[in-house]
């Protein structure tokens, strides 16, 4: 009797699962559509202009479909200097980016816990130049660090800078950039780890003889990694392909142009159009060996 039942029931369940997942496949379509137009067929197009060839006897911009490896190899070795200097650029603002926001995401997540009103004052000061263009940020800082600006004769008079320094246009401009613009994507994902740290776990390594030092290295870096993770990410990439910072208009110069400068002349200047998508691919296939590297190293490979 209880077999009848079992064997009646089931085919009863099985209609319902196949509704359950048209349902579901249904509501994927949408989004899957939007990745598929936005997304993959970008980066198709991309990869094939990359392999493009110039028209033989045709204008200035005007290419053929190809396969030509050399676009690749000639990008590498005109634009080598870019390249190294861009994830050299990104590497120093990440890590500069991440020494100034623990101790600031640390104050506001753990410190001021017991204190929301001033916790959410804090986190609104960090997400405060959110507000503001991300242009406009930076041609604030370019004003401020220009020759004639109140900000550099102060240190040329303190003689903190010799007279005929500049700091616009140096690697020194386009980093401190690149740290200021991106440091709220550090504190951020920093900010949310730490915010849901047990502080009782440091309360019982002090109470097993831990220094602050030691207590900090074994408990508040290991459970905080997720965030460490989250934010040089968020940070890293961004400013690896950023154009804007070391950009002549900004806060740059030609001998600080980075991958995004190379790719936006090449693109809208000089019109190799093969050459700014090798480019582009070259920039994203670094990064994901880059990330992938980093994530399986730092144990975190569930956030990928």
């Amino acid at each position: 009797m209880a077999l009848a039942a079992f064997t009646t029931a089931a085919p009863a369940q099985e209609p319902a699962q196949r509704r359950k997942s048209g349902i579901a496949l249904v509501l994927l379509l949408p989004g899957v559509l939007y990745l598929v137009l936005f997304f993959l067929t970008p980066l198709v197009s991309l990869i094939i202009t990359s392999f493009q060839a110039p028209v033989e006897g045709g204008d200035i911009g005007q290419y053929q479909a190809a396969f030509q490896w050399q676009n690749y190899t000639d990008a590498v070795a005109e634009y080598w200097p870019q390249i190294i200097r861009s994830f050299g650029y990104a590497l120093i603002a990440t890590v500069a980016a991440l020494l100034i926001s623990y101790p600031l995401a640390y104050f506001i997540g753990v410190k001021v816990r017991r204190f929301p009103l001033v916790q959410n004052l804090l986190m609104t000061l960090v997400i405060a130049p959110f507000f503001i263009s991300f242009l406009l940020r930076t041609l604030a800082w370019k004003q401020l660090l220009s020759d004639d600006s109140w900000f550099t004769s102060s240190l040329k008079a303190l003689s903190i800078l010799p007279p005929d320094a500049h700091l616009t246009g140096t690697p020194f401009s386009v980093i401190f950039g690149l740290t200021y613009n991106f440091i709220p994507f550090m504190t951020l994902p920093l900010y949310s780890t730490l915010e849901r740290l047990d502080t009782r776990l440091l309360e019982a390594g002090s109470d097993l003889y831990a220094g602050a030092f030691t207590t900090f290295r074994k408990i508040t870096i290991p459970l905080s990694m997720p965030g460490i993770v989250s934010g040089t990410l968020l940070t890293f990439i961004p400013a690896a392909g950023d154009y804007i910072n070391a950009s002549q208009d900004f806060l740059g110069s030609a001998d600080t142009s980075m991958m995004g400068n190379v790719i936006e002349s090449n693109f809208l200047v000089l019109q190799n159009y093969p050459a700014a998508a090798a480019m582009s691919v070259i920039l994203m296939a670094v990064i994901l060996v880059i990330v992938g590297f980093y994530v399986k190293r730092s144990g975190t490979e569930d956030l990928l």
